[in-house]
């Protein structure tokens, strides 16, 4: 039968040989913050609880963005709510005024509410232009682009309304020339040219000493028995105090 293994000798009490014992533990101080990890100032109500949306930067303002769009028989509400920074909003009421000029006219009623969309935006871009300068933003702000009535979408909008708007002057206008060119009532003595064709006449009193003075009236069929002289013309009937009559004109010589 195999003899079983010695047993292992007794360690001794006490700490292991070669290793000190160690100290006992004292308690560090409270750690200090560092300056460059010193808290922010608190923001302003008018910055709000967190920088632009779109960026990060500040200072902001908390206001909301619209814009409209019509779909023949639909309509579609658009917004963008903020925080914005000054330049982010800038070119966000500026995108979405733009497409509402040239996408919010497409029905019924947004004929209405098109330009209602657009005055209302008015007040968000007032409160972000009073904004200073973005700063300490995460990303570069937007960059605001053109003035909205100098980008495609409003130029195709204004023309049609600049000349409509233009219309209605230019109509009054050519009625009164026209008025002015109502046929005038001859007078006995009065020379005067024809602009047009007999067929179509178009009468103008002139200076009987002007050379293009081309006949004269001599007298107006405007009762019973009045006849024009042998060579003369009869103009068509026109108005006079007594009544629509016909007038005689005696052709002139041709002046040098």
């Amino acid at each position: 039968m195999a003899t079983p293994p010695p047993p292992y000798p007794h360690q001794p009490a006490g700490p292991y040989p070669g290793h000190a014992p160690q100290a006992p533990y004292v308690p560090q101080a409270p750690y200090a913050p560092a300056a460059s990890q010193a808290a922010y100032a608190p923001l302003t109500p008018e910055q709000g609880a967190y920088g632009c949306r779109v960026c990060g930067s500040l200072p902001v303002a908390d206001t909301t963005v619209y814009g409209h769009q019509g779909l023949v028989v639909l309509m579609r509400f658009r917004s963008r709510k903020g925080p914005f920074c000054r330049d982010c909003g800038v070119a966000t009421v500026r995108e979405m005024s733009a497409r509402t000029l040239w996408q919010g006219w497409w029905s019924p009623l947004s004929v209405v509410i098109a330009p209602i969309t657009l005055l209302v935006n008015l007040g968000p871009w007032g409160k972000l232009c009073r904004l200073g300068p973005p700063r300490g933003g995460v990303m570069a702000p937007l960059d605001p682009g053109r003035s909205l009535w100098l980008r495609p979408p409003a130029l195709a909008f204004l023309v049609p309304l600049v000349l409509a708007v233009l219309a209605i002057p230019t109509l009054i206008l050519v009625s009164t020339l026209n008025g002015d060119d109502k046929e005038a009532v001859l007078q006995v003595g009065q020379c005067v040219r024809n602009e047009g064709d007999w067929k179509n006449e178009a009468l103008v009193v002139t200076d009987c000493k002007a050379g293009f003075a081309q006949y004269e009236v001599t007298g107006h069929l405007d009762h019973t028995g009045a006849r024009c002289a042998d060579g003369e013309y009869i103009t068509h009937l026109r108005e006079r105090p007594q009544g629509p009559a016909s007038s005689c004109l005696r052709p002139l010589p041709l002046r040098p």
